[in-house]
């Protein structure tokens, strides 16, 4: 998935609804609200509730 993609524009953390941000460097979508992160796998983001992890950490290594 690349920062432009228009997907990224309708794709929602599956708990709150809320926008997710790309992490190009651990290919995953972050939810800076929650401090979780979905991975994508294949190109495919794997946006179920129990496929997120805890991760507060993500953003500081963008």
């Amino acid at each position: 998935m690349k920062p432009d993609d228009p997907l990224l524009k309708i794709l929602a953390c599956p708990i709150d609804k809320g926008p997710l941000v790309l992490l190009d460097s651990q290919d995953a979508l972050y939810n800076p609200r929650l401090g979780r992160r979905y991975p994508i796998v294949g190109g495919i983001p794997q946006l179920l509730p129990t496929s997120g992890e805890r991760d507060c950490r993500a953003l500081q290594n963008e």
